[in-house]
This record gives C-alpha cells, structure tokens and sequence, in this order.
C-alpha cells in the first residue's frame, strides 16, 4: 500500500483520528473518548490508541497531523494550555507523537485546521481570502490570507470569539467583557434563555428541557426557536446581530471574499444568519460587499479531520525543502 497520513481532532468530548492517502482518500476512522478529567497521561493513551487504531494494515504512514485547543504554538507543536483538557500545560505534542510514531507530527489550532479544509476542499474554494468562524459552546475562526493560513506574531491570530462588541457586556471566559463570545456561543444563548425564563418571560423552552432548566442548552432553545417560540427566535436575533458586528470589523480588516460559518449552533440557519447579515449590509462600506457573501461551511464535523490532514500534507512538503526559520513555515508551509 501507498504513502498515507494520520490526522487526529482532539477534542475536550472524542478524539477523532483517521488515516488518508496522500492524494486525500480516506482509509479509515476511529473515535475514542477522551475522559479528558483522567488528566494528560491517560489522554496521551488514548491518542496513541486512536492513532494506532486507523494505521492497521493501511499503508506506510508518513506524518501525522493535529487539530488541538488552544493557545499553541503551531511550529513547535507545543500546547500551552486547554482549558478542556486538565493537566495539558506546555505539552509538546508534536515531539511526543513524533518520538512515538518515528514520522514527522504537525500540531495546528483547532478552528485554523478546520479553516484550512474549508479553504481548500469545502465552501472556500476557489477564493484566496476567506474567514472561517465556527459557533459552537465558544467561538472561534481561522483566517485565510492571500490563500495561506494567517498565524500571527505568535501564533495565535484567529481568535475571532474574542473581538468585542459589548465593552459593558457579560463576562467572558477570556477573563474580558462583551466578547462576541460571551453573547453569541451557544453557552450564552443558552445563558441568556435561562435569565429570561427565570425573569418571567413566557416560552416553550423548558419543555424541551429533559433534565432541570438550569441544564438546558443552545440546542433546547434552537428546537423552540424553529417551532416559533418568541423568546428564543428573540435569543438567536440578538447573538446575530452581535455576531454580526464581530463580521463587520472582519471584513474591514481583512476584506474576505466568504465568511463561511459552522460549528453546532450554527445549524440553525436563517435564525442566526439573517440577522448577521443584516448587521453587516447596514454597517459595512459598500464597497467591502461587492461579490462578498457569508456561506455555511461544507464539510460539517469532518472539518477538523481533513485540516489536519492538510496541515501535515502541506507542512510536510514544505519543511522538506525549506524548515530552516519560522518565517519560512510562515510564509510557505500552509500555502497553495
């Protein structure tokens, strides 16, 4: 059998891991649990067990690709620290699979590996500057510039969750106030639609609520929202119109052909996208909108996957011919 790559998306809930091809084929597929509380040994485990999982009898591997939580550094491979994964603080992640599996390993931000597919495979393709923004439990982005994967001075450009729209909103996890996060994520929907509910205001959520209310999520209050309840269509109106304000201060900056939006919360649609758009038609220089659109992203939960895939594909080919400096992988190693 052929050259093939292993890509692994470390996750706070699964670890995901699949063996590709080098021409993008994939080859197999394992999903483990990460019992992330168990600490950072018993998860290195089962990274390695994925790993080893989807390479038997599949080709020779030659890297290995990874799409992590953040901060990290995306050269060293080294992950600061993770906020899901306790016990994960300065892990050099590249250099453990590395010395364990004896090929190259490639260790990327989650949400940039994840931009870095819907680049070149999903809903960005054929456009050289793209944003990717995933809304799920937090928000997060990559961002695509002149068709590379733009990291920043240290590797942490991307993070879109934290641009602020509210400098006297709530509380984010970042330890700021009225980040985009902080009033458009599914945790501050969720957030939000108990405030409410808990103020008085008459709605349906709580049926679709299994357990007690205060357990409930952005999901319950997407059901209600869809059946035509207010209070949620409400919910989803206000975290887009905050959601579009971050898109507005990216197309400015970056001037984007696409903002291509994905991740769990954004599955609802029109609910969350209309009034994004909205916001970023009344705001933005007209200029910026000429051939300019926000699209939902293509490849869905196999985002992460085939980054970082990419990631190790492009990385690997590149730092053969040139690892010399940082400005060179920079420059090179995650470009066309």
């Amino acid at each position: 059998m052929g050259k093939a790559i292993a890509a692994v998306d470390l996750g706070g809930t699964n670890i995901r891991a699949a063996l590709y091809s080098e021409s993008g084929e994939a080859l197999a597929q394992c999903v483990l649990p990460t019992l992330a509380h168990e600490g950072l040994e018993p998860t290195l485990g089962r990274i390695f067990k994925a790993i080893e999982e989807v390479l038997k009898g599949s080709g020779e591997l030659v890297a290995i690709g990874v799409g992590a939580p953040g901060p990290l550094d995306p050269w060293k491979g080294v992950i600061f620290s993770a906020p899901n994964l306790p016990g994960w603080e300065n892990v050099p992640l590249a250099e453990i699979l590395a010395e364990r599996f004896g090929v190259p390993a490639f260790v990327g931000n989650d949400a940039n590996v994840a931009a870095l597919a819907e680049h070149r495979l999903g809903a960005g393709r054929g456009f050289s500057d793209i944003i990717y923004i995933t809304v799920s439990t937090g928000i997060g982005g990559g961002i695509i510039a002149d068709g590379k994967l733009l990291l920043g001075a240290k590797g942490f450009a991307g993070e879109v969750g934290h641009i602020v729209v509210k400098p006297d909103g709530p509380q984010c996890g970042c330890g700021g106030k009225g980040c985009v996060e902080a009033l458009a994520s599914g945790t501050a929907i969720a957030r939000e639609a108990l405030r409410r509910i808990k103020a008085g205001e008459s709605s349906s959520i709580p049926k679709f609520v299994a357990g007690p209310l205060e357990s409930l999520t952005a999901k319950e209050v997407a059901m209600a929202a869809m059946e035509g309840d207010a209070l949620a269509q409400d919910i989803f109106k206000e975290a887009g119109y905050y959601l579009g304000l971050s898109f507005v201060s990216l197309i400015h900056i970056f001037n984007p052909s696409r903002i291509i939006v994905g991740g769990g919360v954004a599955k609802v649609g029109r609910l969350l996208l209309e009034p994004a758009e909205e916001t970023v038609k009344r705001l933005t220089m007209r200029e910026f909108l000429e051939e300019f659109k926000i699209v939902p992203a293509a490849l869905g939960d196999e985002a992460g996957l085939l980054g970082a895939y990419l990631l190790a594909k492009e990385s690997l080919y590149s730092s053969s011919s040139n690892s010399s400096s940082k400005a060179s992988i920079h420059s090179s190693s995650i470009g066309l």
